[in-house]
């Protein structure tokens, strides 16, 4: 019996619930791998609102991220004024940034598609990495700038496990947010451009300004997980916005399954920890990685999250001799 949509939140409660539970009893270092993986999954879950549910490819997810980050370690180090800048107005300017951030490059990439698409989002990732790499006076270039410190409000975010559980509660509303928002009639419309973009025009969609608003929130969002990814690690380099990064994003939804968000989550969370297992065990653990996402594209096209469809699938066609020589 497979999971219906109800299942499905069910499971995922469960999940959450159980990272709750036993986050105390967890070493440091398993704690700081389930929070990169929390955090890389809100970039893949937005990630995957283009991709998996509008069909548009991107490979600039990072510049978002990037965005996110950089404001987070330039206004704690370069921009404080004294103020002391609070944890929840860095959150929502970093939504800001990276939504602002995909609405200017959203003019230029939404007019193309499929590998234009492709390519235009790459060029503007690479402009922000670009500006991060060169800017010396405000990035500072290949050093980066280290952040001193969490900010406080009320709670102590230097200790891991208190600040695993906030990117754990960003994580929930990311995906609760996001989950409202593919339900909708909007997110439907999203789905039926993916489908069939010229009948959704024939139908009086304004199919570009649909991308549009989708491309602007996988921004904000990609903003957010910036932010957190600032604090976590305490340094922002241009190596947060490298076409790596983007390149993981987008393997992690195809690894987990597009379309789903929760298969972005799996797809981040196998990544994590598979790269950081198979580099303490082989030197090449690269190769078995992209091996690992080869044999993903070709035999489970579908990715992790559809892998119960395939066995349904298996199932029907095993049945069908069977019903057949008993009629």
């Amino acid at each position: 019996m497979f999971l219906t949509d109800r299942g499905k939140l069910w499971t995922v409660f469960v999940i959450v619930l159980a990272l709750a539970i036993l986050a105390p009893f967890a070493s440091a270092y398993v704690i700081l791998l389930v929070t990169q993986a929390l955090i890389l999954a809100i970039l893949a879950m937005s990630l995957d609102i283009l991709l998996g549910f509008t069909g548009l490819p991107s490979l600039g997810q990072a510049a978002y991220l990037g965005m996110g980050a950089y404001l987070t370690a330039i206004l704690a180090t370069r921009y404080d004024f004294g103020l002391g800048w609070s944890f929840w107005v860095v959150i929502v300017l970093g939504i800001l940034i990276g939504a602002a951030t995909a609405a200017l490059f959203g003019l230029f990439a939404i007019r193309a598609a499929g590998v234009s698409f492709l390519m235009i989002t790459l060029a503007l990732g690479m402009c922000v990495w670009g500006l991060a790499y060169r800017w010396n006076s405000m990035t500072g270039g290949d050093n980066g700038i280290n952040i001193p410190a969490r900010p406080k409000f009320g709670i102590q975010l230097a200790d891991g496990v208190t600040y695993y559980y906030l990117v754990l509660f960003f994580f929930v509303m990311s995906l609760a947010m996001l989950y409202v928002l593919i339900k909708s009639p909007f997110g439907r419309s999203l789905v039926g451009i993916r489908e069939r973009e010229l009948r959704m025009r024939i139908l009086g969609y304004n199919t570009w300004l649909h991308k549009y608003i989708a491309f602007v929130i996988a921004g904000g969002f990609g903003g957010l997980a910036g932010v957190l990814w600032a604090h976590l690690n305490g340094i922002v380099s241009p190596q947060v916005v490298v076409l790596a990064t983007s390149v993981d994003a987008l393997l992690m939804v195809v690894l987990g399954g597009p379309g789903t968000l929760v298969g972005g989550a799996i797809g981040a969370a196998v990544v994590v920890f598979l790269r950081d297992y198979l580099s303490t065990v082989v030197p090449w653990w690269q190769y078995v990685l992209g091996g690992v996402y080869v044999l993903t594209i070709l035999y489970l096209p579908g990715g992790l999250m559809g892998i119960p469809a395939r066995i349904r699938r298996w199932r029907e066609e095993q049945a069908g001799p069977g019903q057949e020589k008993k009629r």
